[in-house]
């Protein structure tokens, strides 16, 4: 009897064995799927694009007082000065504070040249799985850190993960997404995760820290991110042996940066991004010293703009799909819009005020970003190599630059100039750079037609750097050169003002690694 009912319990744990078996085969079969594969990587890139920047911003309301406390525990043991002293402390702890949440920015701006063409040379996998493990560390250090030097080097460390991460995460959401349409969506929703991260989560941090401690709120980002490591890690695999010989060399970042096209864009970023980092570190004084502003209000002074900047994603978005001409009109007028909100900034009186034009700067940055982030990987696509590493680290080192810049520089203009003409001098920049976004407006016509994409591959995008070979037959059959200028072509398919034949240059191979 007892034999019996043993060999009845092994069957059955053999049949519950072999059906697990049965439905992680499927799981397999599903991640490999490429349509599957190509949202699970979307997936990926917008939890690691979402843990950096509430990792960015998440310390902005525990860091300061944190400082602020042990900087208190320390004078308790030395007799206190006079007023002069105190107020030079106060002077150098304010700098502190800059420097900390400067490093984060100036590191990555360091670094990202150096990112950018490591990613074109390996891929985006390996190094998206750097970028957050360094992230996983920089937080458990952030979770423990107990002065100042510690918490510096956490910053910085975030900076290297984030110089990796982001600028592989974006890129590779460029590689996967090779139509315009899709691509433009997909990049859309990464920034709707950016948002999110940026504008959520100092209530988040300030939440936890009030009622849980320090430690928690980074505990809690460290475990999301070892989360997003290991899904990389399963769907990505990006030690698995492959061949790399059909891997093309990207164009060189150097000549990235001197392409006019891409220079324009990396400027208009740059400065569509000045207000936002800039009023971060220095709204929270005005808004106490002019509309006496309680602390709860100063908390969630961003939150409201979240929704005007994901209404601003989906507008550029369906408007891209339909009028894609348009791509440089909508930067134009998002950074126009970003002008006239820094303007109106200083004459609000109350918090109710206030939140109009804040949320007129995060809508009109949503423009600016959801058309020109595209618009760089359709440049590259049609003047250079498809390899969009090193181009995403230039529009990653023009974030870096503002936000190098902000917490740095802000209080410092303002304590000089004045609040008013911090804001009216942000506000004039991006009236003033939006008509240079013009040069743009022809960058449609050198767009391959995604319509004969399809026609020449059977299939779609499913490989790293599969378009490449596709995209270079397609220009040269709409006529346009290797640099993105209309050559006309004659019925026998040569070149107007050139002797070699179609069919020679079909034949010619891109340079290998």
């Amino acid at each position: 009897m007892a034999t019996e009912e043993s060999g009845g319990l092994a069957q059955t744990a053999a049949v519950k064995l072999s059906e697990m078996g049965e439905r992680t085969k499927q799981l397999g079969n599903a991640i490999q799927d490429p349509e599957r594969q190509r949202r699970i990587i979307l997936v990926i890139v917008c939890v690691a694009l979402l843990l950096d920047n509430m990792l960015y911003m998440v310390i902005v309301p525990i860091v300061p007082d944190y400082l602020a406390h042990l900087e208190s525990e320390s004078e308790q043991a030395h007799v206190k000065g006079n007023s002069s002293i105190n107020s030079t402390q106060n002077e150098n702890f304010d700098l502190q504070i800059g420097v900390l949440f400067a490093s984060k920015a100036i590191l990555q701006l360091l670094v990202n040249p150096l990112t950018g063409t490591f990613i074109d040379r390996v891929g985006y996998d390996i190094p998206l799985l750097i970028g957050l493990s360094i992230m996983f560390v920089s937080t458990c250090i952030f979770a423990f850190a107990e002065n100042y030097a510690t918490l510096f080097m956490a910053r910085s460390l975030q900076g290297l993960g984030s110089a990796f991460a982001d600028t592989s995460g974006i890129a590779m959401i460029a590689d996967k997404f090779a139509e315009e349409s899709e691509r433009s969506r997909a990049l859309g929703i990464a920034l709707a995760f950016i948002s999110f991260g940026s504008l959520a989560a100092p209530p988040f941090g300030g939440v936890l820290y009030e009622f849980a401690g320090k430690r928690v709120p980074f505990i809690a980002l460290a475990c999301v991110c070892l989360a997003d490591g290991i899904l990389c890690l399963t769907v990505l695999k990006p030690f698995s042996s492959r061949t790399r010989e059909n891997m093309p060399v990207g164009t060189p970042i150097y000549k990235l940066m001197i392409d006019p096209y891409i220079a324009v864009v990396a400027g208009a970023l740059t400065t569509c991004n000045i207000p936002l980092a800039f009023l971060e570190p220095t709204i929270a004084n005005w808004m106490e010293e002019t509309m006496n502003a309680s602390q709860w209000q100063i908390g969630i002074t961003w939150l409201p703009a979240f929704f005007p900047h994901i209404l601003g994603v989906y507008l550029t978005v369906k408007l891209g799909a339909k009028y894609p001409h348009l791509q440089w009109f909508y930067g134009a007028l998002g950074m126009v819009i970003i002008g006239a909100s820094s303007c109106i900034v200083p004459a609000c009186k109350n918090f109710e005020q206030l939140i109009i034009p804040l949320c007129g700067v995060c809508f009109g940055i949503a423009l600016v970003d959801t058309a020109l982030l595209p618009t760089l990987a359709f440049l590259v696509d049609v003047r250079h190599v498809s390899v969009y590493g090193s181009v995403y680290a230039i529009a990653d080192i023009s974030y870096c630059v503002a936000y190098a810049l902000g917490p740095i520089v802000a209080g410092k203009i303002v304590h000089d100039l004045g609040f008013v003409q911090l804001n009216l001098g942000m506000g004039l920049a991006n009236v003033l750079y939006a008509p240079a976004l013009l040069l743009l407006r022809n960058v449609c016509l050198m767009k391959p037609s995604h319509s004969e994409r399809n026609m020449l591959l059977e299939e779609g995008a499913t490989g790293l750097y599969d378009t490449i070979r596709m995209e270079e037959r397609q220009r040269k059959k709409h006529g346009y050169s290797s640099s993105g200028n209309c050559v006309p072509i004659d019925e026998n398919g040569t070149f107007a003002g050139q002797s070699k034949s179609f069919s020679e240059e079909e034949t010619s191979e891109p340079e290998y690694i």
